[in-house]
């Protein structure tokens, strides 16, 4: 099964059983057959367009709802198991562990900077701010009004609509997590 297949199989189940409907409620309300029904949300049904609208207008949804990355109670990312979106050997990894289509809100990164490292960031947007904790090591952050000096014992936040640098001026590797949130 395919991603959008799965995201339309779960979305579609969670939000009939959130609404108290049976298969043969919802069959009614959208002239979709219950077989149908089952087998979409099994995940064994390949649904036209057609079948897709008239789920979303039989149900009053917006057709990204069906389609969304369905939400999950929990979800572990082991960093270590997962290749980084950026790397520079002898320089810098990042991992993107949420990223913000998961809620439109927050993206969360993690990043390991080895000594004399130096990763270097664009600006993130307007009305976007940058929240990260040090987990090792000794971190510099270079932004237009200077350098900070962040610790394993800080937490730091700035607006992230600059130009930004992470420095990492010590002998051990820094690894921190970022958190940028718009607002």
């Amino acid at each position: 099964m395919d991603y959008l297949s799965h995201n339309i199989a779960v979305n579609l189940k969670r939000i009939r059983t959130s609404k108290g409907m049976s298969l043969d409620v919802v069959a009614e309300q959208t002239g979709v057959s219950k077989s149908m029904l089952a087998q979409i949300e099994r995940g064994t049904a390949n649904p036209s367009i057609g079948v897709l609208g008239k789920i979303v207008s039989g149900l009053r949804l917006d057709f990204n709802e069906l389609i969304q990355t369905p939400p999950l109670d929990s979800y572990l990312v082991r960093t270590e198991e997962t290749p980084p979106i950026k790397e520079v050997p002898g320089q810098y990894r990042v991992w993107n562990c949420f990223p913000i289509e998961d809620n439109h809100m927050v993206e969360i990164y993690r990043i390991d900077i080895e000594p004399d490292g130096i990763y270097a960031s664009g600006s993130h947007g307007e009305r976007t701010r940058e929240y990260l904790a040090v987990m090792e090591g000794e971190l510099t952050v270079e932004l237009k009004d200077g350098g900070h000096i962040v610790t394993a014992a800080d937490v730091f936040r700035f607006e992230s609509d600059q130009f930004h640098r992470y420095i990492n001026n010590g002998d051990q590797k820094v690894r921190f997590m970022t958190f940028f949130v718009a607002y």
